[in-house]
């Protein structure tokens, strides 16, 4: 195992950096997508999906914080299970952040790529986009604070022009917001919310951090409710205007919803600023995901659930820079061969698995660490597997595929080393 000399992270966060890089993985691609697939799945009643995402994501948030709190290590649910419930749980909660979160990351390149560059060049263009965000995040932690909240601070200004444009020019109608049922029904405005959830589930990079946080107890409470409470208006602040001006039929059929909202208000001058807005707020969100795919890997190579070469800390630049490129090789293959609107169902049935370990590891805090009723953690938990079974089967059957194979690697790992001690001596 590596030395804490080696394999530390250093303390150079603080709060509104945290929240910064929190907010920014939430206001990614996200915004720009999320909504068009949820609309064809529900509907106008997408907005009771909304509701139901955001009432699973402030549980989620709430578990994450009190456990950052009590374990301000790097490694987030990971961490949390192996310390509350076991070591496999740990194991599943890691494994399901780190295939779920890099399918996300694989979702941000490819939105850069298609705002940019059109789905000819886009992958190309994605490659790019992985690449620089790498480099960045190598270069260290807080030059990443610093580049998210650049990029939040102009991406949340133009979301505002933009509903301000829609809810003036737009003509937004009263029939288009009204809450009924599609075609799919319950089971619909539920896929509708477990797919808006990708699109919320930034803050779990905050508890990622907490290795890296001045006074965690304190910083990562505040940090995740902040980031999520700006997130939350922001979202229900836009989604109400694309779905009042743009109707739900129209909102489910463009793959940019929020340039067919400045095309419906007529201002179609704008359109160029809305992709270029979605390219940067993608890398944004790109930039803090690695991060917090990097710092879980660093936790799981620490114990031996991945390679333990891999949880090298650059003496420089305080980075798990070994794991960051890992990842980023294995994101630039995944975006020459997948589809946006795919890996979003993907991304969402793996990082619910990972809050399900969150909840129920929470569920069994006492004493002082406990800050929130028990209550909260069931909703969560109950919530993340309702949402993560109702996601398009494609991406649940790919999503237990994936899963059983990480199981079966961490068997067959365990058999191995144990298989020595047990043979006879002489």
């Amino acid at each position: 195992m590596t030395s804490p000399g080696s394999s530390r992270l250093s303390r150079s966060l603080s709060t509104p950096q945290a929240t910064v890089i929190g907010l920014g993985s939430m206001v990614g691609a996200g915004v720009f997508t999320a909504f068009a697939p949820a609309a064809a799945a529900a509907g106008s009643a997408l907005l009771i999906g909304l509701a139901i995402a955001a009432v699973v994501a402030t549980c989620n948030a709430l578990s994450s914080a009190q456990l950052a709190a009590q374990y301000p290590e790097a490694g987030g649910a990971y961490l949390y299970g192996r310390e509350r419930l076991g070591e496999w749980w740990g194991f599943a909660a890691g494994w399901m952040f780190v295939i779920g979160k890099t399918a996300s990351c694989a979702a941000m390149a490819l939105t850069v790529g298609t705002y940019v560059a059109g789905d000819r060049w886009g992958p190309l263009v994605a490659v790019v986009a992985v690449v620089a965000m790498v480099v960045v995040n190598c270069l260290g932690v807080t030059r990443t604070a610093t580049a998210t909240a650049v990029i939040v601070t102009a991406v949340v200004t133009v979301l505002v022009v933009l509903v301000v444009v829609g809810l003036v020019g737009g003509d937004p109608t009263s029939a288009n917001l009204s809450v009924a049922l599609g075609d799919g029904g319950v089971y619909g405005v539920l896929q509708a919310a477990g797919l808006l959830f990708f699109a919320f589930a930034g803050y779990a990079r905050i508890a990622t951090l907490a290795e890296e946080v001045r006074d965690p107890r304190r910083a990562i409470p505040r940090a995740m409710g902040g980031a999520l409470v700006g997130a939350l208006l922001l979202y229900a602040a836009v989604g109400i205007t694309a779905l009042g001006v743009l109707g739900s039929d129209r909102l489910a059929a463009t793959p940019t919803p929020l340039v067919e909202l400045v095309s419906a208000s007529g201002t179609d001058a704008l359109a160029p600023l809305v992709r270029v807005t979605a390219a940067v707020a993608a890398l944004g969100a790109l930039l803090a995901l690695l991060a917090g795919v990097g710092r879980t890997g660093l936790a799981m190579a620490r114990t031996g659930d991945l390679p333990r070469p891999l949880a090298a800390v650059h003496p420089r630049f305080s980075v798990p820079h070994r794991m960051e490129i890992l990842v980023g090789v294995v994101i630039c293959v995944a975006v020459l061969v997948v589809d946006l609107r795919d890996v979003i169902g993907f991304s969402s049935f793996g990082v619910l698995l990972y809050y399900l370990v969150a909840n129920i590891a929470a569920f069994t805090q006492t004493g002082a660490d406990r800050r929130w009723p028990r209550g909260v953690h069931v909703v969560g938990a109950v919530g993340c597997v309702v949402l993560a079974a109702t996601l398009p089967v494609g991406s649940v059957v790919v999503g237990v595929v994936v899963a059983a194979v990480g199981f079966a690697y961490r068997a067959v790992r365990l058999r191995r080393e144990v298989r020595p001690s047990s043979r006879p001596v002489g």
